[in-house]
């Protein structure tokens, strides 16, 4: 739009005056032409932070090998930093242990639920709609003008 001639003065508009008109500030139309002047591709994110010491290839690898050098069926990242770092003098993080054994499915098993799953919803269902259980075995009883009578161990008494 800015080489557009305009048709009074017979010279084109400008970007200036194109910008101010739409109220688009010229930066950006600036960091485009920039961009595509020197082909850029879009950034792809990157690790955050200085490059480590050892590629996550390398620390995979002896991830796997210490867990098959292991006699149990699975371990836990915990464990395996533990051991990388004690045993085969391997320094890294914890959590990049566990994102690398977390992202390639090396993670150990977890418990299942064992038995029979619980049939109750939570909500005691009685007959009488007036009526609760209280926990103590204390018999809770509701009458209609604002008193509760309470039985308890063959004894009622009358709370106003």
């Amino acid at each position: 739009m800015s080489h557009a001639i305009s048709v009074s003065a017979g010279k084109p508009f400008g970007l200036q005056r194109i910008c101010q008109v739409l109220e688009f500030p010229r930066s950006t139309i600036y960091a485009v032409r920039a961009r595509a002047s020197t082909n850029v591709t879009p950034m792809v994110p990157r690790r955050r932070g200085p490059k480590p010491k050892m590629p996550d290839a390398d620390l995979l690898q002896a991830i796997r090998d210490d867990l098959a050098a292991s006699p149990f069926s699975g371990e836990g990242h915990r464990k395996v930093w533990a051991r990388l770092r004690i045993v085969r003098d391997i320094r890294v993080s914890r959590t990049r242990v566990l994102r690398l054994m977390r992202e390639h499915g090396l993670l150990s098993p977890h418990r299942q639920a064992r038995g029979e799953r619980k049939l109750h919803d939570g909500r005691i269902t009685t007959d009488r709609p007036n009526e609760m259980w209280g926990t103590d075995g204390v018999r809770v009883a509701t009458v209609d003008h604002g008193m509760v009578w309470i039985f308890s161990a063959g004894r009622a008494g009358r709370i106003a």
